[in-house]
């Protein structure tokens, strides 16, 4: 299982966002992340300049949301929603998207649940419960 440090995921980034923006091929996985990266233009300043990013870990910000978490997140979903796993994620992301007329909006809610659902595992020291996840998904996407 592949298991990135902080380091790789800024490092993975940086990359991508300079492949993309240079015109070099990218992998299956890095095409997936420029679109992300595409949607979230306020985040290619931090992602110009790897060594800025790598150096900017050890900071703790309150006010400042993470890009590096974000796009983490919008990757992780992407890749959940591919495989159907959590078996029903991708329909309760299809029908969340429906609902919000927009992947990416959709994506930011469910991004809320997953955060939601690992903050409640880690404090509780018990696997994340994929069930409770897709169930605050489908919430999302039935309630008015």
């Amino acid at each position: 299982m592949f298991n990135p440090s902080q380091a790789d995921v800024r490092r993975f980034f940086c990359s991508v966002y300079d492949k993309n923006k240079t015109g070099q091929a990218m992998e299956a996985i890095e095409i997936i992340a420029s679109q992300w990266i595409d949607e979230h233009p306020e985040y290619h300043a931090e992602l110009q300049d790897v060594d800025a990013a790598l150096a900017k870990m050890a900071e703790v910000s309150t006010v400042q949301e993470n890009p590096f978490l974000h796009l983490s997140m919008h990757l992780s979903l992407s890749e959940q929603c591919s495989i159907d796993q959590p078996r029903g994620i991708r329909q309760a992301v299809e029908l969340l998207t429906r609902r919000r007329d927009s992947l990416h909006d959709a994506h930011h809610e469910a991004m809320e649940c997953l955060g939601q659902i690992l903050w409640e595992s880690q404090r509780a020291g018990r696997p994340p419960d994929g069930d409770a996840y897709v169930d605050a998904v489908q919430r999302r996407a039935t309630r008015d």
